[in-house]
């Protein structure tokens, strides 16, 4: 007599499904991102102290944990994207490119003569929240965008579909930012997104993603004292103020919409990709892929 076996786990196949779990993960961790962003931006004696960045990196470690438990009890695979082995090389290589490109951008911006140096600023300046800033926004929108959009798009569609929605998107997350142009979003999309994309993919862990990020965020507000994505523009290390056109200077918005920032981090983040094409981490759609083709995840 042959035994029918009832269909096994529908709801976890569901719940399974990279769309299922792109939504479900980014709202989760984005209700988590506000959490830690208002906290430290909120709580009496936090803003402004030493004790702002650390708060803020307690929320992501507490973050990364939480992804963890995530991939483990609900995706059922063990975490990759924040492995710890390699961790420390892979964020320290990001932070020096992050912190790299974003001088050389400034440093083509002034000889073409859009930026002006008027010396060092007054004492540490808001060193405290442009650290928590950094942190915050590169640990955080990394998991989002890289970890959670990306990766399940990218599961469904393949490396290029997913590297133009995630772009687009992420591009398109900041044109309700103050000084935001139509411009910007695209430059944001572009030269961010292709970059940070490029890094995920070559590693498939966001260590080297996160510093990119951090550094790059960090450099352009404490070091150089310029709008971070059309935020106002803190006290930092060096003063300094824009001479010239909005395409050479990014306007209100900031460096990251000039021409200059489109050109140099879209150069870097290709030379990424092209790594990553060079060692085959790209992943073919689903409806193309063949049994023991590369999938990009960890054995």
């Amino acid at each position: 007599m042959t035994v029918i076996q009832p269909r096994r786990g529908l709801a976890l196949r569901i719940l399974r499904y990279p769309l299922t779990l792109l939504v479900f993960g980014f709202v989760l961790f984005a209700v988590i991102y506000g959490l830690v962003a208002v906290g430290a931006g909120t709580i009496p004696g936090l803003r402004g102290s030493p004790l702002q960045p650390l708060a803020v990196l307690a929320g992501a470690a507490l973050a990364v944990w939480l992804y963890k438990l995530f991939q483990r009890f609900v995706e059922g695979r063990e975490d990759a994207e924040f492995a710890l082995a390699g961790a420390g090389s892979e964020l320290g290589r990001g932070l020096g490119i992050g912190f790299v490109l974003f001088c050389a951008v400034v440093l083509v911006t002034c000889l073409a003569g859009g930026m002006r140096f008027h010396g060092l600023g007054e004492g540490i300046g808001a060193l405290w929240p442009m650290l928590a800033m950094a942190i915050i926004s590169g640990l955080f929108e990394e998991l989002l965008f890289r970890g959670i959009a990306f990766r399940q798009l990218e599961a469904l569609l393949g490396s290029w579909a997913a590297l133009a929605l995630t772009s687009a998107f992420f591009g398109l997350a900041h044109i309700a930012n103050p000084g935001a142009s139509w411009f910007a979003a695209f430059a944001i999309a572009v030269e961010a997104g292709v970059l940070l994309s490029a890094a995920y993919m070559l590693t498939r862990r966001l260590w080297l993603a996160v510093g990119i990020h951090a550094a790059w965020n960090f450099t352009q507000g404490w070091v150089f004292s310029v709008p971070v994505s059309g935020g106002r523009a803190a006290k930092g290390l060096l003063e300094t103020s824009f001479a010239g056109p909005d395409w050479l200077t990014g306007g209100a918005f900031g460096l990251e919409a000039s021409v200059v920032a489109l050109v140099l981090a879209t150069a870097t983040g290709l030379w990424l990709l092209r790594r990553t094409v060079q060692s085959d981490g790209l992943i073919a759609p689903v409806w193309q892929r063949k049994l023991g083709q590369n999938t990009g995840e960890s054995e």
